[in-house]
């Protein structure tokens, strides 16, 4: 089988699929990768075969300028802790639709990637393609090749869940004719250019991997393949401090890599996050690089590392205070250690994946959403982590969610669902339930 992996040039989201991949590739087989050309080296790093398409987009340029305004300052507002289902409560949906397709098609779609993809997908003939659920030009791969297009999640599945606050739930081809639509009216085109009509299945796929917990939200009337999320970190080097355990409790303080690398958003500042563990007795260990910590003052029980693998810091951590990603969750759950969560701003962003962890984790009781990066202040941090160094309930879900973790399907499982549905469509029984 054939497997082509697309995704968007971020290294992050690469991680992502990279167990995956490596999945595929080590149950024999053919698995490429197809993106911008600015993140083949990195594919290349990890030990697969990248193939560009397109050309490369200025994402810290586009990202850092196009940010649209934050509205007014909330840093002395009561915290406001949203839900995942909050938009059509807070925000107009279809306003959160216009932004995705034009952050999806400015930032994502070079103009050359359509007729690359169709290139690529009729000379090597995927039988499945997997791609970042922002990737709407793969669709055309699979298409093509007639190979089963299915989306692999980073975070909640907030496109969904868009479509059906837009346009009713129940997922019906074409639910969204007669209504204002950015995505059908960027991506139809373009499509039926290529002889293929515009449908939901060019948004959604037909099966979409999901790695996020089954206690964190999700949509209905998606066809879901669930699989454990793997953390990876890429290249990286261990230390033998990483394993030693502390003389003190050990918490780490992370934000993520994805908008220290392309400068945008706006994540908690080291000020606050130091100062709220400056009094405390533990021993922290931040992941800044020297632009996020500025002029912040490292206190004495603090160590600052531009990276650390979090596989290996988060054994001997006791706590972790992060931004809502999936490698850092990833990491957190396999190990139980309870996590706080400060989601980045940067314009919806915090609604794909941070709060609909964040909710997960206090419904469970392993966790805490403590604030928005702009809310944060340092007596709410100290509060939480108090909480999560001390109180048994809290420890006790983490574990109880380690466990229900590695009870869930694996990378290897899905494998396997796949091979099922490629065979059956071959077969002539297209991509319904399997039989």
């Amino acid at each position: 089988m054939r497997v082509l992996f697309v995704t968007v040039p971020f290294k992050t989201h690469l991680y992502v699929f990279a167990p995956m991949a490596s999945a595929f590739r080590t149950a024999g087989h053919d698995v490429r990768f197809a993106t911008a050309p600015d993140l083949t080296d990195a594919i290349g790093a990890i030990g697969f075969m990248g193939v560009p398409v397109g050309g490369t987009i200025p994402m810290d340029v586009m990202m850092s300028s196009t940010e649209p305004d934050r509205g007014p300052d909330r840093s002395n507002l009561p915290v406001y802790r949203p839900a995942q289902t909050d938009y059509r409560k807070v925000k107009d949906p279809f306003t959160e639709l216009e932004l995705t397709a034009f952050g999806s098609s400015t930032l994502y779609h070079h103009e050359d990637i359509y007729e690359d993809l169709v290139q690529l997908a009729s000379d090597w003939k995927p039988d499945l393609v997997l791609r970042d659920p922002f990737m709407f030009g793969a669709g055309l791969a699979a298409r093509v090749s007639g190979a089963l297009d299915a989306r692999l999640l980073w975070g909640a599945d907030t496109l969904a869940q868009l479509r059906a606050d837009c346009y009713g739930e129940g997922g019906g081809l074409h639910r969204s004719e007669g209504r204002p639509d950015p995505l059908r009216d960027w991506l139809a085109p373009i499509y039926e250019r290529y002889g293929f009509p515009f449908d939901e299945e060019v948004l959604l796929g037909e099966r979409t991997v999901i790695g996020w917990p089954t206690w964190t939200w999700r949509p209905k009337d998606v066809d879901y393949i669930q699989s454990r999320p793997i953390a990876f970190h890429g290249p990286h080097k261990v230390e033998k401090w990483m394993f030693e355990k502390p003389e003190r409790p050990r918490v780490c303080i992370t934000q993520g890599v994805s908008h220290r690398d392309f400068n945008f958003g706006q994540t908690g500042a080291a000020e606050t996050l130091f100062n709220a563990v400056a009094d405390l007795d533990i021993e922290v260990i931040a992941t800044f690089n020297a632009k996020q910590l500025g002029s912040a003052s490292i206190p004495d029980n603090v160590r600052v590392f531009d990276f650390v693998p979090l596989n290996a810091l988060l054994t001997t951590c006791s706590a972790v205070v992060h931004h809502g990603g999936y490698g850092t969750m990833a990491t957190a759950l396999e190990l139980g250690v309870p996590q706080l969560v400060v989601p980045n701003i940067y314009w919806n962003e915090k609604w794909w994946a941070s709060v609909a962890l964040a909710n997960g984790l206090e419904e469970q009781g392993a966790g805490a959403y403590v604030a928005d990066a702009d809310q944060l202040t340092p007596e709410l941090l100290r509060e939480y982590l108090v909480k999560a160094l001390t109180d048994p309930d809290m420890i006790s879900n983490a574990h109880r969610l380690r466990d229900e973790h590695l009870r869930t399907p694996t990378p290897n499982d899905t494998v396997a669902v796949f091979e099922k549905l490629v065979a059956q469509r071959k077969a002539g029984g297209g991509t319904g339930p399997l039989t």
